[in-house]
Order: C-alpha cells, then sequence, then structure tokens
C-alpha cells in the first residue's frame, strides 16, 4: 500500500503542476498531506513536516540572503559591463546566446555549487533575454542542463556521497567516468545550439520589429548594397531598428537578410550608444540605483564572497548575510533606501524561501510514513535474478527518477548499498555500481526537493512546469548516454 501511495502521490503532484492546476507551492503543500493522511500518518504528520524543515532552514536564509545580495549587485550595476561584453561577443543571435548561456553555467559550475552557478548565470544573462525577447525557460533548461551533468565532480557531492557509501576512494568512481562526463557536455552544447536555432526561428516568425529584414529588404544582399533609395543597410537609421513592421516579412530560412548585417548593427548600437537600447529593462542606464564610483568595492566584495564560499570555511548563509549587509550599508547609507532594496526583492524571496519550505511537506510525509523505505525495497525485489549481471545499467537507469523524488541522501546511503550488495552476487563491483548511480545527476538536479532549481526558476520568473516539460527529457536523455559512454568505456561493467 505504502508503495502504490507513493508513486501516485509524485505522478499526482507532477501531473497537477506541469498542467499547471496547482502551483508548485500549493502542490508540494496539498499532495502530500492528503497521501500521507491516507498513508495513515494521522496527527504525527505535523511531526514528520516540522522535523525535515528543521533542516531546510539553513538553506533558506543561504536563499534568501543570496538573492539579496546578487539582485543589489545587478541593482548597482555591477554585472553591466559583463553583460554588454557578452552581447558584443554573442549579438543578437539567439543560438549563440543560448550556446554562451550553456557554457557559462558549466564554467562557473566547477566551484561545485548549483545555487551560485545560477545565481550568476541569471544575473549576467537574463537581461540578455529579456532584451532579445528570448525565452527565459530556454536560460533555465540549459543552465539546469549544463549544472546537473557537471554535478558528477568529485566536489559536488553526489560522487562523495557515493563512493562513501560504498566505502571505496572517490577517485575511482570519478576518474573513469571522466569520458562520460565530456560526452554529456557535448550533448549539452547540441541542446543548447538546437534551442538557440529554435529561439532564432521563433523570434523571426513572431517578432518582426526585431527580427525582421530592414524596409529595403528587396534585393538585399548582405550588407554591401541594396535597390532604391535606402542606400546600405547600414547606412540608413531604419536599418539599424531592424525592419519595417509594414513591410517584408521576416527571413526564417537562414538567409542573410534579418540576420548577419542587421543583427550587427542592432548589437553595435545597443552597446556602443550607451545603453540607450536597454532602457526600461534590468540594465537601463539610468536607474537610480546605478553606483559606479562603488564599482570596485562592489567587485571586491563578491570576489572575496566567492572565495569564502569556494573555500567553505563559514557557513554559506552567514556569508550571504555579512555580504548582503555590507553591499546594503555601503551602496545605500540610507535607511530609507535600504528598506527600498529590500522590499524591492521581497518577490522573488517569498517565491523561493515558501517553496523550500512546501518541499519539506513533501520530504517528511515519503520519509515519516515509510514511503521512500517501501518504494525502494519494492524496486529491489521485483528486479528478476536473470538481470543480475546488469545490476548496475539497472542501477544507472532507476537513479534518473529515484534521485528526482528523493534526497541524494536518502539515495545513496539508503538504496544503493542494497542494490550494490544485490550486484555482487553476480559479479558486479561497488566501483562499478557507484558510477552508474550518478548518472541520474542531470535528472536529479531538476527536481523539485533540489533548493538551487527553486532559485533558478524564481530568479528567472519561470514557472516550474514549464521548466520541466522543457528539461526533463532532455536530462533525461543525457543521463542515458553519460551511462552508455560508462559502459563502452568499461567504467561501468556487467558481471
Amino acid at each position: 500500500m505504502l508503495v502504490i501511495l507513493g508513486f501516485a502521490m509524485i505522478a499526482v503532484f507532477m501531473v497537477l503542476i506541469m498542467t499547471k492546476k496547482l502551483t508548485p507551492v500549493l502542490a508540494l503543500i496539498i499532495v502530500p498531506t492528503v497521501f500521507g493522511l491516507f498513508a495513515g500518518a494521522g496527527l504525527g504528520i505535523g511531526d514528520m513536516v516540522m522535523d525535515s524543515m528543521k533542516s531546510m532552514t539553513s538553506t533558506a536564509a543561504l536563499l534568501m540572503f543570496a538573492i539579496i545580495y546578487f539582485g543589489l549587485m545587478i541593482d548597482v550595476g555591477l554585472f553591466d559591463p559583463l553583460v554588454k561584453f557578452i552581447l558584443r561577443k554573442l549579438g543578437n543571435d539567439p543560438a549563440k546566446v543560448v550556446l554562451g548561456t550553456a557554457i557559462l553555467a558549466a564554467a562557473v559550475s566547477l566551484d561545485g555549487d548549483g545555487s551560485t552557478t545560477f545565481i550568476l548565470t541569471t544575473a549576467a544573462m537574463l537581461p540578455v533575454y529579456l532584451r532579445l525577447k528570448m525565452s527565459p525557460v530556454v536560460l533555465t533548461c540549459v543552465a539546469g542542463l549544463a549544472n546537473g551533468t557537471m554535478n558528477i565532480l568529485p566536489w559536488g557531492g553526489p560522487t562523495a556521497r557515493a563512493a562513501t557509501a560504498l566505502k571505496i576512494d572517490v577517485n575511482d568512481v570519478f576518474v573513469p567516468m571522466i569520458p562520460s562526463l565530456v560526452a554529456g557536455l557535448v550533448v549539452v552544447f547540441a541542446f543548447a545550439w538546437l534551442l538557440g536555432l529554435q529561439e532564432r526561428n521563433r523570434l523571426r516568425a513572431t517578432a518582426p520589429e526585431i527580427w525582421g529584414v530592414p524596409d529595403t529588404a528587396e534585393g538585399f544582399d548582405g550588407g554591401a548594397s541594396t535597390s532604391g533609395t535606402g542606400g546600405t543597410a547600414a547606412g540608413t537609421g531604419r536599418g539599424r531598428k531592424g525592419g519595417n513592421p509594414g513591410g517584408a516579412a521576416p527571413a526564417v530560412d537562414g538567409s542573410p537578410a534579418g540576420s548577419s548585417i542587421a543583427v550587427l548593427e542592432r548589437t553595435d548600437t545597443l552597446v556602443e550608444d550607451g545603453g540607450a537600447g536597454l532602457t526600461d529593462t534590468a540594465l537601463d542606464p539610468n536607474r537610480s540605483t546605478l553606483r559606479p564610483k562603488l564599482f570596485w568595492f562592489n567587485l571586491a566584495l563578491t570576489v572575496a564572497v566567492m572565495v569564502v564560499l569556494v573555500a567553505n570555511v563559514i557557513p554559506l548563509p552567514f556569508v550571504f548575510m555579512v555580504g548582503a549587509a555590507i553591499a546594503l550599508l555601503v551602496n545605500f547609507p540610507k535607511v530609507k533606501d535600504q528598506g527600498a532594496q529590500l522590499i524591492a526583492h521581497a518577490p522573488s524571496i517569498v517565491a523561493v524561501v515558501s517553496m523550500v519550505m512546501a518541499a519539506a511537506v513533501l520530504t517528511g510525509v515519503l520519509k515519516g510514513t515509510g514511503m521512500v523505505e517501501a518504494m525502494s525495497a519494492w524496486l529491489v525485489q521485483i528486479i528478476p535474478s536473470s538481470m543480475g549481471p546488469f545490476m548496475a545499467v539497472i542501477t544507472g537507469v532507476l537513479s534518473i527518477p529515484m534521485t528526482f523524488f528523493m534526497s541524494n541522501d536518502a539515495f545513496y546511503f539508503g538504496v544503493l548499498p542494497v542494490l550494490s550488495e544485490t550486484a555482487a552476487h553476480y559479479g558486479v563491483s561497488a566501483a562499478d555500481m557507484a558510477r552508474a548511480s550518478i548518472t541520474g545527476q542531470p535528472f536529479h538536479l531538476q527536481s523539485p526537493l533540489v533548493p538551487a532549481i527553486l532559485l533558478l526558476v524564481s530568479l528567472a520568473k519561470v514557472d516550474l512546469g514549464d521548466h520541466h516539460k522543457k528539461v526533463l527529457w532532455r536530462t533525461a536523455v543525457i543521463s542515458l548516454v553519460m551511462l552508455g559512454v560508462g559502459l563502452l568505456t568499461g567504467a561501468i561493467g556487467i558481471g
């Protein structure tokens, strides 16, 4: 009964948020509560939730003050030069912007912390997406793909957990999986490029005021010259603005019209005019919160915060508390302005902190009622003995859904040892099992039980259900590719 209730609860939860029948916060509270009562939790359900919530408070504090800190840094202009640099290098081409997002997220993910990765990636790229009228869901999808793939790094957490649970050296787990990691990143970049191409075509079809061909599109030859009185595309003000809404339809076939020269002109104008084209965006050059004289102070403070984060010598929530306090005090010495800044970021804070606390209901019910243990035991029991030699492959496949619906601790310390013990009877080593178990991490990182992904969708103002629709099948593909490469290279063996 617990197994049925557990899987039914998960299915109902996913259906409700992906069909937008309930917001994720309400679904995280209502669905587990109903199923927990059916499971016989009774009045004890309150204690289950509160025990789970105790472990969430530090995470909620971390996300709250991280949002304040980086939101403040965006407001005062710390990231403006970075975004303008990105615009110069990537131009207005969505394919390049999305690929650049993937590369940036993968690079920042080297620090092993998902929250930091998503904060920096969103801070740098979201203004670009909004300026170009690109979908923020694409940003969250690509950032999630890159960070999830990089999450198998030894200092990321899951690899260390797998090694610890099975009492083997962490390097023995990770090093043979490097080819799988590289293959996973290749797939991530391929998905990013394809998503960028889709955005390029969508924008040309739906936003002709930005992506339309120049007014003198007839006879357009790539920017060298045009017929009629319009002159060159670069030589007319109307050409710079990217087209005539009442004129020719935008090119969608990859032809030069409306792409190379016109895009370059718009980008140069956007950056070189002092940012006038960014008015009414997060990079508005005239916003009252800009503090150009404090740029170097804010940069030094941010670098210091990042160094302390990576060094991990002080609890992360406290690091952001102190960082946010110093940033507010120096950039906004007046109490009124400090209060205004806190209020300005309150919507993002409420969204992410409420979701973290609501997630405690789901995790509390899963653990408190025994659903997690029952589901794990059932999965182990239904594996036929004839499949024993393939236990590593089975573990890799199971890690995709199981790490999505339970914490890494629950999977690696509760489920993996049982699976590994069973596999040992068929000649499958513990190292093979550990390596296979981490291939599900790209999928795991999209779970609503992972605070970092809640932070990502909150900062980008993206619905979690929309994010899941775009990202889940792609992360499943990446996980399976990593598992397949592990088998081909011998990192994951068959008994």
